[in-house]
């Protein structure tokens, strides 16, 4: 009950969601102490997915088993889920109303420009972090692997990952390498 209660109280995403859920796990029920909590969360917080559903899979798992951690992530995620096929159902019921069709209308050049504002800002951190012609090369890179060959954008992104992951020592090792042929001077 304590992780459907905080499924159905939480909104605004996971990090909002963890307040609700210390009360219950720390105040509420005692399950564990403050301190305790503090160290799940940092443990949760390096672990990829959403944090609150990570929480509700550890408490369950932690005061019931691998069971409770089933039912605890369920008891989380249901309300959520039942709240967005009630919302689809409901769009989709009055999908042929020019209201409902003017706000989705609305809505689209909305996230456009907030898709477009992310995009800037990423380049302008490669740029930054790259300089402008790795950022640019990067850019043709992507871009053509994107548009030109169709490659999936989830193997355009780990082939970028991959490549962030050994950016700074392939940097290092060619500036010393420029230091090394120059004689140091």
């Amino acid at each position: 009950m304590a992780m459907f209660r905080t499924g159905i109280l939480g909104y605004g995403g996971g990090p909002s969601i963890v307040p609700l859920i210390r009360y219950e796990a720390v105040t509420r029920f005692k399950w564990m102490k403050d301190e305790e909590f503090v160290e799940v969360l940092a443990i949760a917080n390096t672990l990829p997915g959403p944090i609150a559903t990570k929480l509700a899979g550890y408490l369950g798992y932690r005061l019931k088993g691998v069971w409770g951690a089933v039912v605890g992530v369920l008891a989380h995620i249901v309300p959520t889920c039942a709240a967005m096929v009630g919302l689809y159902s409901f769009i989709h019921f009055f999908s042929t109303s020019l209201v409902i069709k003017g706000m989705i209308a609305a809505v689209v050049p909305i996230v456009a420009v907030m898709l477009g504002v992310m995009a800037y800002e990423f380049g302008e951190k490669a740029i930054k972090g790259l300089g402008w012609l790795a950022g640019v090369v990067f850019f043709i890179i992507s871009f053509l692997l994107l548009q030109t060959f169709s490659v999936h954008p989830a193997i355009v992104i780990f082939l970028f990952l991959l490549y962030g992951a050994f950016h700074h020592k392939l940097t290092d090792k060619w500036k010393k390498r420029q230091l090394g042929e120059g004689g140091g001077v």
